[in-house]
């Protein structure tokens, strides 16, 4: 079902402009964005972006999953949790001209084939798949070994895979568990499931798991090798993995492969962000501990918690839901390069986020009261250039992940 809605917009109107001229030799900018709304029918929101990196005027798309979303319980308030519904990121993602999304409150995940004409014309291929799980919220996708990933965060905790195809996902594996000693709903945002995702040559399945000191729950990062299946049909992950608790980590969050290394940048809702290295990284990848090569404390956080590397000045951005702002951060070494303020457009805080071009864009999905809105914030120039209000549609302070479209 697709539902269209105007949605409000500002721009810089000399920023807008600036953008709109060729820049030689600058990383290609993206086609759409896509987020999932979590409530009780779920949807994804599909944003387009013009040639110069903007969103362009007019309408926004909803398409609905086929399953339910859900939200976490703030273990603070005891009550349900938004903003960050999920305590995660990568509840939506892209392979191909596939999309994916979780459904947490049906513990489904959907595949959608992508319009080649519009992106946001999406069509859900089959039915939503059953997850061996409870609560999944997050979701990596492998083009090259046609396989999809689901980290679980409830009762029933851990990461299920399964092959896709044109025809759709096939019956999802085995649960890989994790016994975090979660509730359905989960009470977070410590001790959940963060982040799964592929390394950077697709051989690996990693994933994020964030500690709960009070409940004696370590933290870890679990990866897992990509191999030929035993009947020989293509890839598959293996049941078997390596946990990793680099030291001086205690909530790690959303992760990015770093270009052209084997080092993963980390968000730690603890303290901020980290480089973490496999120095001897080889065909056993997944056997192989992390360790912290270089970390930094991001002062005045509320929980640095999202990540996303910016092609075009190839160091990361940061993103924290209690505090709106991006902090640019090396990937050598985690020192902080830039604190870009973004209060005076009047968002409570910042969630999930991508860059492509030189553009970064961050959801805020609002705190009810706000209405929320996606940021396009120059990765050159450290300047927001658009502040995209998503107002009159069913999009609200339960939704999150981003993906975008290249």
């Amino acid at each position: 079902m697709h539902t269209k809605s105007i949605i409000s917009f500002t721009l810089v109107a000399l920023a807008q402009q600036a953008l709109a001229r060729p820049h030689c030799k600058s990383p290609a900018n993206g086609k759409a964005i896509y987020m999932i709304s979590n409530e009780q029918k779920n949807a994804v929101l599909a944003l387009p972006i013009g040639k110069n990196g903007l969103f362009t005027p007019g309408t926004a798309t909803l398409t609905e999953t086929g399953g339910a979303g859900m939200s976490g319980v703030d273990g603070d308030a005891g009550k349900p949790a938004g903003p960050d519904a999920l305590f995660s990121q990568s509840s939506v993602t892209i392979a191909g001209n596939n999309l994916f999304a979780v459904n947490p409150g049906s513990n489904t995940v959907s595949m959608f084939a992508i319009s080649r004409q519009d992106p946001t014309k999406l069509t859900l291929v089959g039915k939503p798949v059953a997850v061996p799980a409870e609560f999944p919220v997050t979701v990596a996708a492998s083009e090259q070994n046609k396989l999809v990933c689901v980290g679980s965060s409830g009762a029933v905790a851990g990461v299920s895979c399964s092959k896709f195809s044109a025809q759709g996902i096939e019956e999802m594996d085995d649960l890989r568990v994790f016994d975090i000693g979660q509730t359905t709903p989960p009470v977070g945002p410590k001790g959940t499931v963060s982040h799964v995702f592929f390394s950077e040559d697709e051989s690996t399945v990693f994933t994020t798991v964030k500690g709960d000191p009070a409940k004696n729950k370590t933290g870890f990062l679990a990866a897992f090798p990509v191999g030929p299946s035993d009947c020989d049909s293509g890839a598959s992950v293996s049941q078997d993995g390596m946990r990793s608790t680099p030291a001086g980590t205690v909530v790690l969050f959303g992760s990015s492969t770093i270009p052209g290394s084997d080092n993963l940048f980390v968000t730690d809702a603890s303290f901020g962000g980290a480089v973490l290295t496999n120095g001897e990284r080889s065909d056993e990848a997944a056997s192989k501990a992390f360790s912290v090569k270089a970390k930094s404390a991001v002062d005045g956080q509320s929980a640095t918690c999202w990540v996303a590397i910016s092609p075009a000045t190839k160091t990361a951005f940061v993103t924290d839901v209690g505090v709106n702002r991006l902090v640019e951060m090396s990937l050598e070494d985690a020192s902080i390069k830039k604190v870009i303020d973004l209060s005076a457009n009047g968002d409570p805080g910042l969630i999930d986020l991508r860059a492509a071009g030189h553009l970064v864009y961050a959801l805020s999905p609002g705190n009810g009261t706000t209405p929320p809105a996606v940021t396009v914030v120059s990765a050159v120039t450290k300047k927001q250039v658009q502040h995209l209000q998503l107002e009159g549609i069913n999009f609200g302070k339960n939704a999150q992940g981003m993906a975008l479209l290249m």
